[in-house]
């Protein structure tokens, strides 16, 4: 933890015990979930952009779909999630949050899923959050369900630092992850397409608005 996050910590008030316990349970059984400051930022950033429908990416156990809809009263969140294990815990989560009418959760490879049994056709927001070296298929499957003025956020660009050092320091196993998640941000930064920002917040943020 930063010295940012731990001074942060100080002054938050607003979680409860349940979201407390689910950053406990990702700890121990090391499933990735967002920062507190990344999380934190993203929902202030969703704070500006007020969206009513948002699809999520890689629900993992619904810590941040959790978070989000504590925050939007009015949101309805469609939320997608491959791992059984994950899944299950993220059901729960969100039936002892009484989220569930407000959460759609998908037990479904995100690459293969087909978009028609989605809630929405269109969403005003996406948040992509799942096998960083699947995000330029992710975004190029999911980006057409984005209205014009919507937002694509994407979470970890920075893989806990990796993408800052030469690809040898990296470790073997995660060097293909690594060089497509690079060629991602290459990739969306230069698409004309959209208006692009990476935030050095958390793991890293992206945002790309799609233009009107």
């Amino acid at each position: 933890m930063t010295n940012y996050e731990s001074y942060k910590l100080k002054f938050d008030t607003g979680v409860d015990s349940l979201v407390t316990e689910m950053e406990q349970d990702a700890k121990e059984n090391f499933v990735p979930i967002m920062e507190r400051s990344g999380i934190d930022t993203f929902i202030g950033l969703l704070k500006i952009q007020q969206p009513d429908t948002l699809l999520e990416i890689g629900s993992a156990i619904g810590y941040s779909a959790i978070r989000i809809a504590k925050s939007f009263p009015e949101l309805h969140i469609s939320t997608i999630e491959r791992d059984e294990v994950r899944h299950a815990k993220a059901v729960d989560y969100i039936q002892r949050a009484h989220l569930e009418g407000r959460i759609s959760l998908f037990k479904e490879d995100a690459l293969t899923l087909n978009t028609d049994l989605l809630p929405e056709s269109l969403y005003d927001a996406l948040f992509i959050d799942a096998a960083k070296g699947q995000y330029k298929r992710f975004f190029e499957k999911y980006a057409a369900l984005v209205k014009p003025g919507g937002i694509i956020y994407c979470d970890n660009m920075f893989m806990h630092g990796m993408v800052f050092v030469e690809e040898q320091e990296v470790p073997k196993r995660n060097r293909t992850m690594i060089r497509n998640l690079k060629a991602f941000t290459e990739w969306i930064m230069a698409n004309p397409e959209y208006e692009t920002s990476l935030l050095p917040v958390g793991d890293g943020i992206l945002i790309a608005r799609k233009n009107d």
